[in-house]
């Protein structure tokens, strides 16, 4: 039992402006978890419960405050049956992500799980006027290799759909089929390249987001890596596709869901997406920690720079996440798959020691930007690669979220509380 998930009574009671024995009520009549401390100790009341009581009763107290609260953090204002996180732990649908990702699930499957509740549900194929895109796209790509891969994914996604007469049918499986084909077709434009997809109905395997990027990704022939196959780089791109395929109501999804509940086309949802997970406090902020690890490798004391950034009042990016009070699990997996190369990569080595370092500092660890990065430089893969497969892997939650708010039919319409001058 540890300070940061547990509370003392003191503790929870102070949080929850009540005394003790209203506490102790609480626990006796259900509305609050305790759990024994080791070896005897005083009893513990979990931090998470605790906040989640305090809430309740702010909304008991306050309706409008609570209400304006929700947006930050705050109390649930959805109902989704897509994404669990709960225990430190992360599920969708049910299934623990770190698990499905850990026994090799690929992205595909995990959408079928998100979008149909089984793994095994098979995903529709692309139409023909879907894959006549691609050779019109090639020479928009070419030109554009000198861009990051999220910046041609920005871009020239709406190119891709412009002209897709299947766009504005949101009936559930024509968007699952738009889904199913936005997957590949973001990682296609990650890769800066419509090579391996052009024979993709001779060579369905290829279809596979993780087989496109692969494809284009792999280390040069002769590299000293294990991941020196398309094959085994696919597996291990999958791993981090699947980790980052959702991640309950953050700010990417609610803003797809915001335009699916316009009637806009899924396409247009996924679109926005891309342009809220660009920026740096979502995940913008692996470019941020690939600025760091960049700037720790040129050698001196980490723990000294670390501190140096804090009392220059700037940020130590890639550490804590507010759901995750004992630390990212998604993080763990991939910071554990990284260090199991051999040989050991250096960016292995360092992001061990700046973790060390930052939790010192911060009481904090690592991230899924974190995670992220460290395995994508650990597989040589090219400068901003991370945010592309953090956004590669949550379109398939994008696409959930779109079925999901279309099937509730209902605009997202909230209002505004008006703090101007009056007429």
């Amino acid at each position: 039992m540890t300070r940061r998930t547990f509370l003392t009574a003191t503790e929870a009671a102070a949080a929850l402006g009540v005394r003790l024995p209203t506490l102790y009520a609480y626990v006796s009549r259900g509305l609050l978890r305790s759990e024994p401390g080791a070896g005897g100790r005083a009893r513990g009341y979990p931090a998470a419960d605790v906040e989640a009581l305090r809430q309740r009763s702010a909304i008991r107290r306050d309706p409008p405050r609570a209400v304006r609260q929700a947006l930050d953090w705050g109390a649930p204002v959805l109902d989704s049956a897509l994404t669990l996180i709960a225990g430190g732990r992360l599920f969708y649908r049910g299934e623990d992500a770190v698990e499905l990702a850990r026994r090799g699930e690929s992205l595909e499957r995990v959408a079928a799980l998100l979008w149909l509740g089984r793994l095994d549900a098979p995903l529709p194929a692309p139409a023909p006027w879907r894959l006549a895109v691609l050779p019109r796209l090639e020479p928009e790509l070419a030109a554009s290799r000198a861009w990051r891969p999220f910046q041609r994914m920005q871009v020239w996604l709406p190119l891709a759909t412009a002209e897709d007469p299947g766009a504005y049918d949101l009936r559930p499986a024509a968007v699952m089929a738009a889904g199913a084909w936005l997957l590949p077709l973001l990682a296609m434009l990650a890769a800066g390249t419509t090579r391996g997809l052009r024979d993709a109905r001779a060579a369905p395997e290829r279809m596979r987001a993780a087989a496109v990027l692969a494809h284009a990704w792999a280390p040069a022939e002769g590299a000293a890596t294990d991941a020196d196959t398309a094959a085994e780089l696919a597996r291990l791109l999958d791993l981090a596709l699947v980790l980052s395929a959702d991640h309950e109501l953050n700010v990417s999804a609610f803003t797809a869901r915001c335009v699916a509940s316009a009637g806009a086309p899924p396409q247009a949802a996924v679109a926005a997406g891309l342009q809220a997970l660009g920026g740096v406090r979502h995940g913008g902020q692996a470019e941020r920690v690939e600025a760091l690890l960049a700037e720790l490798a040129a050698g001196g004391s980490i723990r000294d720079r670390l501190a140096a950034r804090l009392r220059r009042g700037e940020e130590i990016p890639g550490f804590g996440h507010r759901l995750y009070l004992e630390g990212d699990p998604r993080a763990r997996l991939l910071l554990d798959v990284a260090a199991a190369r051999r040989p050991v990569p250096p960016v292995a080595e360092l992001a061990a020691e700046v973790a060390a370092a930052a939790f010192d500092l911060l009481h904090e660890r690592p991230n899924l930007d974190f995670g992220l990065v460290t395995l994508a430089q650990a597989l040589g893969l090219p400068a901003g690669a991370p945010t592309a497969l953090f956004a590669v892997g949550r379109s398939a939650g994008w696409i959930a979220h779109v079925l999901e708010q279309i099937a509730d039919g209902r605009l997202i319409r909230p209002r505004a509380r008006y703090i101007g001058p009056q007429p």
